[in-house]
């Protein structure tokens, strides 16, 4: 099982980013799936959440800002981030709680991560 983050870039303060991931392997079924942020010099963070069934769950400092979805039949999560700050520059890491085929033992995967920089 693999998860692989794309979408990270530089973008201006107020801009709009959006952020992709897609699993693939041999996966039975994906639980939660989420995204995390890791600033320099600090813990990661949790940004936001989304379950099988759809309830999402955000960071207070991006509620309102980013909007995370999930497409079940292509195995993807997407993170839509806009009025972008410069507190939101981070490596972004794809989170999903899963249960690969091969093991059939629910486990979290982390994708690699993607940088995104908010500057003038």
């Amino acid at each position: 099982v693999q998860l692989v983050e794309s979408g990270g870039g530089l973008v201006q303060p107020g801009g709009s980013l959006r952020l992709s991931c897609v699993a693939s392997g041999s996966i039975y079924k994906i639980n939660r799936m989420g995204w995390y942020r890791q600033a320099p010099g600090k813990q990661r963070e949790l940004v936001a959440t989304i379950t099988s069934g759809g309830s999402t769950n955000y960071a207070d400092p991006v509620k309102g800002r980013f909007t995370i979805s999930r497409d079940d039949a292509k195995n993807t999560v997407s993170l839509q981030m806009n009025s972008l700050k410069p507190e939101d520059t981070a490596v972004y890491y794809c989170n999903a709680a899963l249960i690969p085929r091969s093991s059939w033992a629910p486990a979290d995967y982390w994708g690699q991560g993607t940088q995104v920089a908010v500057s003038s």
